[in-house]
């Protein structure tokens, strides 16, 4: 192997220096103390996401022919970047240039046939080579990380060492049989640029024929090529290089490729639940907090509007009874001009000071009973507070529609939305939109053209791809107006059962009914009930209507 390509790197002492001796020693102790420390943290990967990645990976066989029959020389590995692009070393497929007798082979590691592959571009100087598969294999191309860690982190290496198929007691014929790839983690150790080209120091073990291989990080994002190893002397601590991004993507957009690139934060789903939970605790928070003082505002609006109202009731009542007090004072006087008068037999001024007195009195009685009692004072509260709110409470002022379309005149309204994902909230491992246009309806129909499916109150649906290996569950709340992605990466099984699952059913057209969006929702629930608990991409999006984004 060229030297530009295989590094060999070996910490030698000088026997006859004693302090070298010694001090050999000593290094030797801290760096196995070290790997020791580093083995026992650990790993934060995703098992899915390294199992995503590692199904698009294939061996990489270099095939000699003896008439009809066809036999391994070598082998390395390779990973798909799409369009039946694949992406290995140099080094391997280098006697494939300089015998045109020899073929390539590529063999998917998720099951499917081996097929040959056509060499398109290699690049010895970074050792890189991109191949070409004759026959379509589908593939799921590998997302590389736009800003990847290059000094520290975990990462691992996926790929085919020949030792292990050697320990497994694989022979030749087993080569050519789908095998799924050995994954090995370990941790970056900073870049070191090799003499000709840009590399990646790390601590997960490779051997011969993971040359080619991805190098992920916990979100199984390329970060390197896997390339070459340090020889190990003795209890030295091994070292493995990896072409780094920024010689594999400027070799790929120079033949033409482009790769799916991811530069976001790397986060575990469930640290978005977390983080979500977190949300949903500080919201709740703040909406008791809200209502408390809301609560407060309007237990201090109540109290004001009693005091209020009591102040009232105590001057009716004193002006009722002051009233009474002069009527009651009049009727006496009244009596008594009454009795003056029928002493000195003056009939009609008794008429008159009878009739006042008498009118008198009825009046103190009347402004005595019609004085307002304390108890009043609650009844007057409650009718001015029913009053201010503006009707009886047996209205909410909500009119919600309900979900038809079974008539020719009760197509519902459309509302157009502009979908943002929202980073904050979503696990991006792939390449999406960061805008989704939607034109919502009421009756789950988006975009005028594809019905949701209703279950459990939710708007959802399935996408089952014949050529993806991948299910997407897409809902809407349109009430909280969030438009949300759910990406499941499966393997093949997996992806064969919920396309038969798929099948079993016919998606309804808009405007088909409530019965058939609810139907939907049953039929989609046989795929998501046999999905797995999380996926492995969550897109979330926040939609608004085209006025409030302009407002905004």
């Amino acid at each position: 192997m060229r030297p530009a390509v295989i590094a060999i790197l070996a910490f030698t002492a000088n026997g006859r220096d004693k302090h070298s001796m010694i001090m050999r020693r000593f290094l030797t102790a801290l760096v196995a103390l070290a790997a020791l420390f580093t083995a026992s943290i650990p790993a934060s990967a995703d098992p899915a996401d390294i199992e995503a990645a590692a199904r698009g990976v294939v061996r990489v066989i270099i095939i000699g022919r003896d008439g009809d029959d066809v036999f391994a020389i070598s082998h390395g590995t390779g990973f798909s970047v799409g369009n039946e692009r694949i992406v290995t070393n140099a080094h391997v497929v280098r006697a494939v240039e300089e015998d045109d007798r020899l073929a390539i082979g590529l063999v998917p590691a998720d099951g499917g046939d081996a097929v040959y592959a056509k060499l398109l571009s290699v690049s010895p100087r970074n050792d890189l080579a991109l191949l070409e598969a004759t026959t379509p294999m589908r593939l799921p191309p590998i997302t590389i990380a736009a800003n990847p860690a290059s000094q520290s982190g975990a990462v691992t290496a996926i790929g085919y060492p020949a030792n292990v198929d050697l320990a497994q007691g694989l022979g030749e014929a087993d080569m050519f049989r789908p095998q799924p790839p050995v994954t090995s983690t370990g941790f970056l150790s900073g870049r070191r640029p090799s003499l000709e080209f840009d590399t990646l120091l790390h601590t997960a073990p490779i051997g011969r024929g993971n040359s080619g291989g991805p190098l992920v990080d916990d979100c199984g994002r390329l970060i390197g090529v896997n390339s070459f190893g340090a020889e190990s002397q003795g209890t030295d601590a091994e070292f493995f290089f990896a072409v780094s991004n920024r010689e594999l993507l400027p070799f790929l957009r120079a033949n033409d490729v482009s790769p799916r690139l991811n530069g976001l934060p790397c986060r575990s789903i469930a640290e978005l639940d977390a983080a979500q939970a977190q949300r949903e605790e500080r919201e709740r928070a703040a909406e008791a907090a809200r209502a408390e003082a809301a609560a407060q505002r309007e237990a201090q609006r109540t109290a004001d509007l009693r005091r209020t109202i009591m102040y009232d009731v105590f001057d009716e009542r004193g002006n009722r009874q002051f009233l009474a007090l002069v009527a009651l004072l009049i009727a006496i006087a009244a009596a008594g001009a009454v009795w003056n008068a029928h002493q000195r037999g003056d009939m009609r001024l008794r008429a008159i000071a009878g009739a006042i007195a008498v009118i008198a009195l009825i009046a103190a009685l009347a402004a005595w009973l019609t004085r307002p009692s304390f108890a009043d004072i609650e009844t007057r509260l409650e009718e001015q507070l029913r009053a201010q709110s503006g009707g009886d409470g047996d209205q909410t002022g909500i009119i919600t529609a309900p979900v038809n379309g079974d008539g020719p005149d009760d197509t519902p309204d459309e509302t157009a939305l502009t979908c943002v994902l929202d980073l904050d909230r979503s696990r991006v491992i792939g390449a999406p939109d960061s805008d989704v246009p939607l034109n919502w309806r009421e009756d789950g129909c988006v975009n005028g053209r594809t019905q949701y499916g209703l279950m459990d109150d939710q708007w959802t649906r399935v996408l089952v791809p014949a050529s993806e290996s991948a299910v997407s569950v897409i809902r809407f709340d349109p009430e909280a107006r969030q438009y949300s992605v759910d990406r499941f990466l499966l393997d093949r099984d997996a992806m064969t059962a919920a396309r038969t699952a798929r099948g079993t059913y016919a998606a309804p057209s808009c405007g088909d009914g409530a019965q058939a969006a609810r139907s939907l929702g049953a039929a989609q629930g046989q795929i998501t009930a046999s999905l797995p608990e999380r996926p492995n991409e969550r897109l979330v999006y926040r939609c608004t209507q085209a006025a409030e984004t302009d407002a905004e």
